[in-house]
């Protein structure tokens, strides 16, 4: 009799269910938040928008969505639940796992989601005056956005954070330039 086929350990199975399916980047990042220790939604909500928020948008829906697929999936487990009603969730072995193929694969291309360049593209449709309003509310947002990344430098010590930070830095400054070149 021939020797059964040696089993892959990263195929889909009832005790590997994530394996075929792989992690979208929201569930990704929240297993990557959780290798610090445990978090609640609430905790890991504030962390993605401290640490991610310049250039990743997750939702406090998004957060807790993404738990329960993760729980689900036995990548994070439920610890009893703290003051407030908080609910921290811990990374399990399996998680650490799929955490660690997702880092191993390359990024995609990015996709850029401006809402002021959307606008813009429809520009002969807007007033002039609307125009210059998205404008100056743009280069507000942009001007207090730089204003805290450049207040955050000295903070920053992790190098892999440093060149993140130093990358909103440069992003936001590209952005108030451009703004600035606009002729309305």
């Amino acid at each position: 009799m021939a020797d059964p086929a040696p089993i892959d350990p990263t195929a889909a199975s009832p005790l590997n269910p994530t394996a075929a399916s792989p992690l979208n980047p929201t569930a990704a990042s929240l297993l990557g938040f959780l290798h610090h220790g445990p978090q609640s939604g609430w905790d890991l909500t504030v962390t993605a928008q401290e640490c991610i928020g310049g250039f990743w948008s997750v939702t406090r829906s998004q957060v807790y969505r993404e738990l329960a697929g993760l729980a689900r999936a036995g990548l994070v487990r439920e610890l009893p639940t703290e003051a407030r009603d908080r609910k921290p969730y811990d990374l399990t072995d399996a998680g650490r796992d799929a955490f660690a193929r997702w880092i191993a694969e390359l990024p995609g291309p990015e996709v850029i989601r401006h809402p002021l360049l959307l606008f813009l593209s429809f520009g002969d449709h807007v007033p002039s005056a609307r125009l210059t309003e998205a404008i100056e509310q743009h280069r507000t947002a942009h001007r207090e956005n730089l204003a805290r990344y450049r207040a955050s430098v000295e903070l920053v010590t992790d190098p892999y954070a440093a060149a993140t930070l130093d990358f909103g830095i440069s992003y936001e400054e590209m952005v108030l330039a451009w703004l600035d070149r606009l002729p309305w």
